[in-house]
């Protein structure tokens, strides 16, 4: 996987994931009249709290928990050429034996091989492109209920020190 894939990948992932943080942003009301100062005080002692519990840390940049799956993308145009050349090695090899035109059977075995080298790089294309969006998603959900855990050891520490939390 090369730089630029890396580095797009890991873009996508840290800005899904602190939109969706920013969503889920909760809102505190001190429903027993406390001062900005003693909030501030209490939502530090719930953060810590919270993180202890759940092992989670909001203010923590987001990281992959698996490495990405590998992406070894081989390019189409050499897979074909491959398969070319094979197909017409094998072409000659087939035409000569049977008495017919070698030339002819390399011709038909390099399209051949060609075609299904092209294919088979396709494939694997897009193979590789569907298990990095699993992966992604895997991540993504496995961030979310991490983040969701927090957010309820959160909301219960604030509550029980008499503040209503939405």
């Amino acid at each position: 996987m090369n730089f630029k894939s890396i580095s797009f990948v890991l873009t996508a992932f840290l800005f899904f994931m602190t939109t969706t943080a920013w969503s889920q942003e909760l809102i505190i009301y001190p429903a027993k009249g406390q001062s900005n100062d003693q909030m501030e005080k209490d939502k530090y002692e719930c953060y810590t709290w919270a993180r202890g519990q759940t092992g989670f840390d909001p203010m923590k940049m987001p990281t992959a928990s698996s490495p990405t799956p590998s992406q070894e993308k081989k390019s189409v145009g050499g897979a074909a050429l491959v398969g070319g050349a094979l197909g017409a090695v094998g072409g000659a090899i087939i035409g000569g034996a049977t008495g017919g035109n070698a030339g002819t059977g390399a011709a038909i075995g390099a399209l051949s091989g060609g075609a299904i080298g092209g294919i088979r790089s396709s494939s694997q294309n897009k193979q590789a492109e569907q298990k990095q969006k699993q992966w992604e998603q895997e991540q993504a959900n496995q961030y979310m209920q991490q983040r969701n855990a927090y957010n309820r050891a959160y909301s219960a520490c604030l509550e029980g020190k008499g503040y209503t939390v939405k």
